[in-house]
């Protein structure tokens, strides 16, 4: 039975993941710091957490991350940066998946497998035309970065893995609530959409940035 692992699973679309993998028969194993204790920001924890798994995912999809820390929220202005608050956007959404990446090749399947982790289309460099959100905007353009790299070592080893950025669009979920001026999808919407550009998705794409329909996104 074809093996998935969904990092983020108690979040909207991680959750939404879940289900979609599962109605199609695929056997889920789901981690999240709510119904884990899988601290993504803490390496101990990473290696705990994932140390216990057996290896042979087929699927891996990385779900986690927070657009602010509680309390806080994106920047509208250079005036508004707080150290504190950027250091915990970047530890979530950049040094999370950096951790989790390493503890990855050990339990990926040995022939063909997908690992996708959900940046944003606003980690872009070269698609920022509006500004703002400086902690957010930084913490997923390092996200992509380390994606990147990392599937340049992994493919190294695994000819067959194809370890990818992926932007999901706006989504209809806590995360991004106090945004309602935005065209959002449901979370069920956004898994099949995700599921399905990770299906197409082969070798001689891995390393890349892509969104929800398929289409290569800028760096």
């Amino acid at each position: 039975m074809e093996k998935a692992l969904i990092i983020g699973a108690s979040g909207g679309i991680g959750a939404a993941l879940g289900r979609a993998l599962d109605a199609r028969g695929v056997s889920v194993t789901g981690l999240s710091r709510r119904d884990d204790g899988l601290d993504v920001t803490d390496a101990a924890s990473v290696e705990r957490v994932l140390g216990a798994l057996e290896p042979g995912f087929d699927t891996v999809i990385v779900a986690s991350g927070i657009l602010a820390p509680e309390g806080a929220r994106p920047e509208k202005s250079l005036s508004e940066i707080d150290a504190d608050v950027m250091a915990r956007v970047m530890a979530v959404n950049a040094i999370g998946p950096a951790l989790l990446l390493r503890a990855l090749p050990r339990l990926l399947a040995k022939g063909p497998c997908k690992v996708g982790v959900l940046t944003a289309r606003v980690g872009s460099i070269g698609d920022n035309a509006m500004g703002g959100w400086y902690a957010y905007r930084a913490s997923k353009a390092a996200a992509n970065q380390i994606v990147h790299t990392a599937a340049i070592e992994i493919a190294r080893k695994r000819k067959e893995a194809v370890v990818v950025a992926l932007h999901p669009g706006t989504v209809e979920t806590a995360f991004t609530a106090g945004y309602p001026g935005h065209r959002k999808v449901t979370p069920d919407q956004a898994a099949a959409n995700l599921l399905s550009v990770l299906e197409e998705l082969g070798p001689a794409d891995n390393g890349g940035f892509f969104d929800w329909a398929g289409k290569a996104v800028a760096w």
